[in-house]
């Protein structure tokens, strides 16, 4: 390292260049995605906690990914909102690391409980009678806990390997938050390892997941093909296609981001492709269930029609 290179205390997350007119509309609108993913998950978590119906272990993987959502979404898009109104856009580069590694550590549980929904899907139809000891509350529980523990060790690894980088500047980030390809930016020295670790990690957190997923909902579909009632194909085949709809956009949106080839604007394509596991995946998912889901909806209605009651 040359001897004139000095720490940054602080970066600038230039966000989106835009006039003045179309910022207040950015953030009105995102605003609004923020707002509703907050109450769709909210909603979502307390009515799995209250209605007894629904403690089961797809319901209780489903509150999990809710919680992820919520935290996935506040850790990015407040920051983002603040410098959509602000003109001083900066950030402390603690809080850059530390907005990174909660990035990556929510984005990795994501993946892991889709794939443990998905097996949960799997048992419940091509084994039912094994279910109640295939999926007991305390495997459910030590998947689940397994999911955290393991996603923000791989996070904190990724944090670790940023952080033996010298970082000189420029002190600016062409993102709105600190996504970890462009804090990598920053760094005035070679980031070869980082990049592999990162790729390394897209194969195991991401592709290998997206397999067992699609291996997983390949047998569920011969499966539910064998089922004689039509009633009981239409509700297999409901509460599959919502989960499938959750793991499409989810990885789809990261493995084009992380994986395909560069565009010819890489950094405006990742701004983008950000919204979507920042604000439009953590709003999405609820409303897919939902609505997609008989079961939440009953439950839903039973609670708005004992709320009438009261």
């Amino acid at each position: 390292m040359g001897g004139n290179q000095t720490w940054i205390t602080d970066v600038t997350l230039l966000g989106f260049q835009v006039g003045p007119a179309l910022e207040i509309l950015l953030c009105g609108f995102f605003s609004v995605l923020y707002t509703l993913t907050l109450l769709g998950n909210g909603l979502i978590f307390g009515i799995i906690c209250l209605e007894s119906k629904l403690h089961t272990p797809m319901y209780f993987f489903l509150s999990h990914l809710a919680i992820v959502d919520m935290s996935y979404a506040s850790n990015n898009v407040p920051k983002m909102l603040m410098n959509l109104v602000n003109k001083k856009s900066a950030i402390s580069f603690v809080s850059c690391i530390m907005q990174t590694f909660l990035y990556l550590a929510f984005a990795h549980i994501e993946c892991l409980i889709l794939v443990v929904m998905s097996y949960d899907r799997y048992v419940a139809i091509c084994r039912p009678l094994h279910y109640n000891v295939l999926m007991s509350w305390r495997v459910c529980t030590v998947l689940a806990m397994a999911s955290w523990v393991f996603s923000f060790f791989l996070a904190l690894v990724h944090v670790v390997l940023i952080l033996r980088l010298p970082f000189c500047g420029p002190h600016e980030i062409n993102h709105f938050f600190c996504e970890i390809l462009s804090v990598l930016k920053l760094a005035c020295a070679d980031t070869r390892l980082n990049q592999v670790v990162i790729f390394a990690a897209c194969i195991f957190i991401l592709v290998g997941p997206l397999c067992l997923v699609l291996v997983s909902y390949s047998r569920i579909l011969a499966a539910i093909l064998r089922i004689q009632s039509g009633e009981g194909r239409r509700k297999a085949f409901s509460t599959c296609s919502s989960h499938l709809c959750v793991v499409g956009l989810f990885f789809g949106s990261a493995i084009v981001m992380y994986m395909a080839p560069k565009s010819r604007h890489p950094e405006e394509q990742q701004k983008v492709l950000s919204l979507f596991y920042s604000l439009f995946n953590p709003m999405l998912n609820p409303l897919i269930y939902s609505l997609r889901n008989m079961e939440v909806k009953g439950a839903l209605r039973r609670a708005l029609t004992k709320d009438r009651l009261m």
